[in-house]
């Protein structure tokens, strides 16, 4: 079941908040009328657990209040239970979907500015025109790129309205992948890559180039680290590998 309770709001979190409400008295439709946090009492809770309270309000989890924080520039969200004696930092799976609620509000809260990456060196897959572009940021020897690179090539033949734009981000874990970044930056060859990723040899670079060294710098900026990650038109970043359904129900829901 996807690892429904990885952390289950920390191990048997739902019954202690449960007796905390039975004790201050709130029924089942009434919490909501009877509980309050500020943003500012929030903070005094979390204390330096975090730099900011950016906003509280109602969990979609009955008894928790969704605290949205901020530690070193990165943006998060947290649980405080009504009763305010704790606090989870872990995954909110809804059983009904098996949806992530935490990831999900976590990639909402940090959406990047999409106009700071740089496009021209992107390899096209799919329609130029196409009025829906992603940008994905990929590594010609990460194993998850080259399973992505397939479902991404099924997502444009079901829809050719959409165009994934895709940048490379050699990790120092592949030792052979910066000089083949630098090979298909300079040949501006989709056909190259996939060259790669099917474990074809690929030749030495032909020019000299600092675009892979510049989107190794800007990656992290943008608190991209890993591969692949993509990056949609409205600035949600989506990392891992993803099979064509879910990218196709994740790009239409923008």
């Amino acid at each position: 079941m996807k690892k429904l309770f990885f952390t289950i709001l920390f191990m048997g979190l739902f019954n202690l908040n449960a007796l905390a409400f039975q004790k201050d008295g709130c029924g089942a439709g009434e919490c909501r009328q009877c509980h309050s946090l500020s943003q500012q009492e929030a903070g005094e809770l979390l204390k330096d657990g975090v730099d900011k309270v950016l906003r509280v309000d109602f969990a979609e989890v009955p008894g928790l209040w969704l605290v949205e924080a901020e530690k070193q520039g990165k943006r998060f969200p947290l649980y405080v239970d009504f009763s305010k004696s704790y606090v989870v930092a872990g995954n909110v799976i809804r059983l009904k979907d098996g949806k992530n609620l935490t990831s999900q509000r976590e990639a909402e809260l940090n959406r990047i500015d999409v106009g700071r990456i740089p496009l021209q060196d992107a390899l096209v897959l799919g329609n130029p025109q196409a009025s829906t572009r992603v940008i994905v940021f990929t590594d010609p020897e990460c194993p998850y790129c080259k399973k992505l690179h397939v479902e991404l090539q099924e997502v444009v033949r079901r829809d050719p309205d959409i165009a994934f734009l895709i940048k490379l981000f050699p990790l120092k874990m592949h030792p052979k992948a910066y000089g083949i970044s630098q090979s298909i930056i300079c040949a501006g060859s989709l056909e190259m890559l996939e060259d790669s990723f099917a474990g074809k040899p690929v030749p030495v670079p032909l020019c000299d180039t600092d675009v892979v060294d510049q989107t190794i710098a800007l990656a992290p900026q943008l608190g991209i680290r890993s591969t692949p990650t993509l990056v949609l038109p409205d600035g949600l970043v989506a990392p891992g590998y993803k099979k064509a359904d879910d990218l196709l129900k994740l790009i239409k829901g923008q």
